[in-house]
């Protein structure tokens, strides 16, 4: 689901404005360069105030900013920093604000995401331009703080910039790199997240469609100058499709490929390309070049991309045959249909999970998906120890702990699904989240299940505190409240 909405057109800043802001701005440059940073801060802020999409105002006032912390700048004062985290009707101030709080504190990511969410609602796309890659760059170097809500928060914000029909085409072409880039990062946090890795492909099919058609100078501010004629240009290349696109990066694949038939490289790149189609046809195509490979070298990572392959044909199927029971509720034959062919499915994925466990035994996030495929195939047994051992691993620790919880619940053992879930509440911080949900309703379910109807109340009244419309927590509610009395 997209992190972003409602969002604006660019918003162009008039000249008579860039001009009174200029003042100010060199202005915080003269108190800057004689140390006197928080002056300095105070003067950009208040230029930007005027002009608030100036990329070179922003890159400055960032400079202070990291010099200001060198010499030992703190943070804004709690009780001050709640004042500007609270939102108001401007867009425009909530930017700053939130830039404000950055100022002081410029390695906040945090705050780089509040600022860019009201910069895209606002329209000041110059300051995302500027800021963007500064947030994926700090997020990927955080290491275990690493978050994988920002690199999607990015990849919906250049999506959606790329979108606006105020866009010129010039820049199309990049931000849907960036787009394609921070969607990147997140399958590398995720990857086995089917529907991101999809979303990655059809991003790259749009940068594909834009890529070398348009020179641009990497903003709005200089690339709207010629809007009229790019667009005039975009109406004549209306007619160019993703597929044409992608045949002919297949056709320039096969050639380097027929020029180098040893080279695993040339070969990868040619399989990436008909992947990407998710056409049957190219995809039956990449498989037969990856077994090929398997078969010469012995190397797994070959067979592993045939199943991922398989699974992605699977997956496109399933979704087909949802879709007609979806159509068709009332044909019985339709949804004996589906619900065959998922077990078919979560069969295919088990086996395929479970080989590259074997193969890769140190990779957690297969015995996790293998451990999932279990819990859906309703083997529970064969589900609990396995999750067992995944929950070590911190990265799994709360995903694997609530899927434990569900199947001691599933497999009858309610005293060990209400001792799990209870232990995971205790530790997990985060309140509102998918998670946090999951753990609470699993939670009071094990409670109810085991007659403590007072406890499971309040399990379920903190879930519908956090979502009303969770699952079937109201009814829930309303049917223990009439049992006690």
């Amino acid at each position: 689901m997209s992190q972003v909405s409602d969002a604006s057109h660019y918003r162009e800043i008039p000249p008579e404005d860039r001009k009174k802001a200029a003042a100010f701005f060199a202005q915080g440059k003269k108190v800057s360069d004689a140390g006197n940073y928080d002056y300095a801060i105070e003067m950009y802020m208040q230029g930007l105030a005027i002009d608030p999409d100036s990329q070179e105002a922003h890159q400055a006032l960032r400079d202070v900013s990291l010099r200001r912390k060198v010499q030992g700048g703190k943070p804004i004062g709690m009780i001050q920093a709640l004042g500007l985290k609270r939102g108001t009707k401007d867009l425009k101030q909530d930017m700053l604000n939130a830039e404000r709080l950055l100022a002081c504190d410029p390695g906040n990511t945090d705050h780089m995401a509040s600022m860019i969410k009201a910069a895209l609602k606002g329209g000041f796309y110059d300051t995302i331009m500027w800021l963007g890659s500064i947030l994926i760059k700090a997020n990927n170097d955080s290491g275990k703080h690493e978050e994988f809500s920002k690199y999607i928060l990015m990849k919906d914000v250049y999506r959606e910039m790329a979108m606006s029909d105020t866009t010129p085409p010039s820049l199309k072409a990049l931000l849907y790199k960036r787009a394609v880039e921070a969607t990147e990062f997140a399958v590398a946090l995720k990857p086995d997240d089917m529907d991101l890795s999809t979303e990655r492909k059809r991003l790259g099919a749009e940068q594909t469609i834009w890529e070398g058609k348009y020179g641009g100078s990497g903003n709005f501010r200089d690339s709207i100058r010629d809007v009229e004629a790019q667009e005039l240009l975009m109406k004549q290349d209306m007619d160019v499709r993703t597929i044409d696109a992608m045949t002919q990066i297949i056709n320039d694949a096969q050639a380097q490929y027929d020029a180098a038939p040893n080279e695993p490289g040339k070969a990868m790149k040619l399989v990436e390309a008909l992947a990407k189609t998710e056409d049957s046809e190219y995809e039956n195509r990449a498989i037969e070049i990856l077994q090929q490979w398997f078969d010469r070298t012995k190397q797994f990572r070959f067979r592993l991309n045939i199943g991922k392959l398989r699974m992605a044909q699977m997956l496109r199927m399933s979704r087909t045959l949802r879709a007609d029971v979806k159509a068709n509720p009332n044909d019985a034959s339709a949804k004996e249909t589906y619900e065959q062919f998922e077990k078919e499915r979560l069969t295919e994925e088990l086996n395929e999970y479970q080989l590259w466990a074997e193969n890769y035994p140190t990779e957690t996030s297969y015995r996790y998906q293998a451990a999932v495929r279990l819990y859906e195939l309703a083997r529970y047994d064969e589900a609990i120890p396995l999750l067992q051992q995944v929950r070590m691993d911190p990265k799994y620790k709360f995903d694997a702990g609530i899927a434990l919880g569900r199947a001691f619940f599933e497999a009858g053992f309610i005293e060990e699904s209400i001792d799990t879930l209870h232990h995971v509440i205790e530790e997990y911080q985060i309140k509102g989240d998918p998670k946090s949900l999951a753990m609470n309703y699993w939670y009071a379910r094990g409670l109810e299940q085991k007659g403590d109807l007072q406890a499971a109340l309040k399990a379920y009244s903190q879930t519908a505190q956090m979502d009303f419309n969770y699952r079937d927590v109201q009814a829930r509610i309303k049917k223990i409240r009439a049992a006690i009395k």
